[in-house]
């Protein structure tokens, strides 16, 4: 067995004031069988994530989708279902899914999954069944060291406000609420949307949603500070520069398909979403994936994306281990490492 966990060398500017940075991700090999080696490893293996973010498995005879969900299992439990759906993607089988079915030659921006939501998974699995011909890597971003390299002004602000995301469903723009939300039950959604602190509106040509949501975290396990949520990805302005300006030619502000703001429903000024995104590219981090690799990925340590990419690229993603943070007035006591090496939470 190989790991590399030793610290590197943080780059020069990087996050000052941060902890040393890690290798991202943490590659783990070994000879033996893989069902053998999780038995024996899975202590390591959640070490290593809290520590590093993410765990490369490279080398191993995965054994196609059933070995992918076997290796979900063995290190995390159950998978979870894609729910309150923010992208398009297809059951491989049971819950393992592609990664996101944008076209190829689309970047898509470093974020943390579901951090929109109410609820997410702490873990995140992905599998590389066939790996493209160039580029197509899924960099990753340490949020400990993106929330140390923004702005103190900026933090404080988002830390004091929160962030809001207002969603539109409307034919021919993003994923259709029926998919989003995994029925055709008007009624269905709005239960949804009032169990899980989402404003919901019907429309004259869909559905519209308001989320509020914190922006900065605390590690459940590890109680570390992190940059956790989507205002950035879901902002207007970071979409590609044609297509930002098209949509807001098109739409009134409060119209567009998706879009962030503070808190308090304030505009975020483009500035600072660029700002935001400067401090996630700083730190981002790439792999070039082979066959079998499989990439565990702590949901709240780090950010993923998507390289464009060429060639016939397929990922398959699972998710599990659901967390459900404290409401804002309860103490937010960490696990234990003993529940996270478990991964009973």
């Amino acid at each position: 067995m190989t790991a590399n966990p030793s610290p590197l060398a943080p780059r020069a500017g990087s996050s000052g004031g941060s902890a040393p940075e890690l290798a991202l991700p943490s590659v783990l090999s070994s000879d033996a069988p893989l069902a053998e080696y999780l038995a024996s490893a899975r202590p390591l293996i959640r070490r290593l994530l809290l520590e590093h973010g993410a765990v490369l498995l490279r080398g191993f005879d995965i054994g196609g989708v059933d070995g992918f969900e076997g290796v979900v299992r063995a290190v995390s439990g159950a998978p979870l279902p894609y729910a309150e759906r923010s992208s398009p993607r297809s059951v491989i089988k049971g819950q393992v899914y592609t990664s996101t079915d944008y076209p190829p030659n689309e970047e898509i921006f470093l974020h943390n999954e579901n951090s929109y939501q109410a609820s997410w998974p702490l873990t995140l699995f992905f599998h590389c069944v066939r790996p493209p011909e160039t580029l197509g890597a899924t960099p990753l971003a340490d949020t400990r060291r993106v929330y140390a390299a923004i702005d103190p002004a900026v933090r404080a602000e988002f830390a004091e406000q929160g962030w809001m995301v207002v969603r539109n469903f409307s034919d021919g723009f993003g994923v259709p609420w029926q998919q989003a939300f995994n029925t055709e039950d008007r009624a269905e959604v709005t239960a949804y949307c009032a169990r899980n602190g989402v404003q919901a509106e019907w429309t004259p040509t869909g559905l519209r949603t308001r989320a509020r949501r914190a922006a900065v975290h605390r590690h459940p396990v590890t109680g570390e500070t992190v940059w956790f949520n989507h205002l950035t990805f879901f902002h207007v302005s970071t979409l590609a520069e044609d297509v930002c300006a098209a949509l807001r030619e098109m739409f009134d502000e409060s119209e567009l398909p998706t879009n962030t703001y503070y808190g308090d429903g304030r505009p975020i000024p483009d500035e600072v979403v660029a700002h935001l995104r400067d401090c996630y590219r700083a730190e981002q981090r790439r792999f070039d994936w082979q066959q079998d690799d499989v990439l565990l990925v702590d949901n709240m340590l780090a950010a993923h994306a998507r390289e464009p990419f060429t060639g016939p690229r397929k990922i398959a993603v699972a998710m599990a281990e659901p967390w459900t943070p404290p409401a804002p007035d309860a103490p937010a006591a960490a696990l234990s490492l003993t529940e996270a090496t478990d991964g009973k939470h």
